[in-house]
């Protein structure tokens, strides 16, 4: 038995795409190919980490900590497929790895699979590793769970560490699902004065769950577009009937069950109900590929995550799975996501400050109505980056052979690099790079300077071209 899924997942396509396009040779009649660079916009910091990673494990495939560097990009990238492939196959090499136990109770948790996330926060801690990093997604594993009391003591937990609205929002919400709702409006009443517009939503949200649909959906109908609001009206109308854990996953995370499924836990969170306790993983080291059942599903559902049908996660299936299996077809999707509806609304402009009350009165706040966002300004062809100079030199066809000699003297240094080159006066200089920061790039400086290696850094100029040396 399937259910709606209104999260947003990113499907990512050519996840390891290089920086630059080669050079594309172009014949005219009689004349040698003319060589144009095509120069394509800098992927993202995720998308960089991962390729980073990628390099790594090309050199070395049994390299735990670059299989978790993978894992965790992947996770950032929504990617769960390949996250999990891995988080599993360093958890093979490295069984008592924090970093790879917890990246799989994180894509457990993605995938909107409770129980498994919590034995493995129940075996982490059997086995001494604390789990103090993640008490905010332990927190909202056990109110996915229907354990509201779990997962305020985890939220609290949190917060002792710092202050994050998300999870303030989260533990608002785990007290609108306990019936406590005087701390829920002590929890969102700060938010709420500072014109915090996703705390507006956390309260349409909470208010439905604590019955008062009429409340929730006069927010709604301040905050979003009528049409919008007309089509979230009838899912606030549902939330009382729902319960705990389908509240919990409903307000956190979009999902929204099925009508014959209204009112109906998934067997795994029924039985956790009865019970109090998950019970332990049954050899977990050994295990690349998640068991049990889906949150939400039937029991013929796919044991593994939904799949994203990347070209990545094929590549860590494959590592991580001793033998091939069948991609489960994904949920499917309605016309309405909870999430667009609401989308966006943080970055709108916070309203005037309302004078502190005992409780939140929704006539005291006057929430901007939700309006289209400016369209991003553009960003320049040719960006300013940082690199580092290792040679210059007038004949490019010569400074192949200098990067060559360069990167044979320091392969782990430089191997993630492709040489560039730009011109300087009437010479070149040969680079390294892009790099991530001028702190990376002064620090790669001094590696090279103690393999015995001149080098400098450079900040090339927006709009300045550099091409790849082919």
């Amino acid at each position: 038995m399937q259910k709606y899924i209104f999260t947003h997942r990113l499907l990512v396509a050519a996840i390891a795409a290089p920086l630059l396009v080669p050079s594309v040779a172009i014949a005219q009649s009689g004349d040698a190919p003319i060589a144009r660079e095509v120069v394509q916009q800098l992927p993202s910091a995720d998308v960089q980490r991962l390729n980073k990673a990628l390099k790594r494990l090309a050199r070395n495939p049994r390299d735990v900590q670059a299989l978790v560097n993978a894992g965790n990009a992947s996770l950032q990238l929504g990617d769960l497929d390949a996250a999990m492939g891995f988080f599993g196959r360093a958890q093979s090499l490295s069984p008592n790895s924090s970093e790879a136990k917890l990246g799989r109770a994180a894509v457990f948790l993605r995938s909107e699979r409770p129980i498994e996330a919590l034995r493995i926060y129940a075996d982490a801690e059997a086995q001494g590793i604390s789990t103090g990093s993640v008490a905010a997604d332990r927190g909202l594993a056990y109110d996915l769970a229907g354990n509201n009391a779990q997962a305020q003591e985890s939220y609290r937990s949190a917060l002792a560490q710092g202050a994050d609205p998300v999870v303030t929002r989260r533990l608002a919400i785990s007290h609108a699902i306990a019936g406590d709702e005087p701390m829920f409006e002590a929890r969102l009443l700060p938010m709420l004065e500072r014109g915090d517009l996703s705390a507006f939503r956390a309260r349409a949200f909470g208010l439905a769950i604590l019955g008062r649909v009429d409340e929730a959906t006069a927010i709604s109908n301040a905050v979003m577009p009528r049409d919008l609001a007309s089509r979230i009206a009838p899912y606030l109308a549902y939330m009382p009937r729902l319960t705990k854990a389908q509240q919990a996953g409903a307000a956190n995370l979009g999902i929204f069950p099925q009508a014959a499924e209204i009112g109906r836990d998934d067997p795994q969170i029924a039985r956790y109900a009865s019970t109090g306790s998950v019970s332990p993983v049954a050899n977990v080291d050994a295990r690349l590929v998640p068991q049990g059942q889906q949150f939400g599903a039937a029991s013929s559902a796919s044991s593994s995550p939904p799949s994203g049908g990347s070209r990545l996660a094929a590549v860590a299936n494959k590592q991580a799975q001793p033998a091939p299996q069948p991609a489960p077809q994904p949920a499917p999707q309605p016309k309405l996501r909870v999430d667009e509806a609401f989308a966006g609304m943080e970055k709108l402009a916070p309203t005037a400050s309302a004078p502190p009350v005992d409780r939140v009165d929704l006539s005291s706040f006057k929430p901007p109505r939700e309006v289209a966002a400016p369209p991003p300004p553009a960003k320049p062809a040719h960006p300013s980056r940082e690199w580092v100079q290792v040679a210059t030199g007038r004949d490019r066809t010569a400074l192949r052979f200098d990067w060559r000699r360069i990167a044979r003297k320091a392969p782990d240094l430089l191997s993630e690099f492709d040489p560039h080159v730009v011109r300087w006066g009437q010479a070149n200089r040969l680079l390294a790079g892009p790099v991530e920061s001028s702190a990376a790039a002064r620090a790669l400086v001094n590696a090279l300077k103690a393999q015995g290696l001149d080098s400098f850094t450079y900040s090339s100029p927006e709009g300045q071209e550099i091409t790849e040396l082919q």
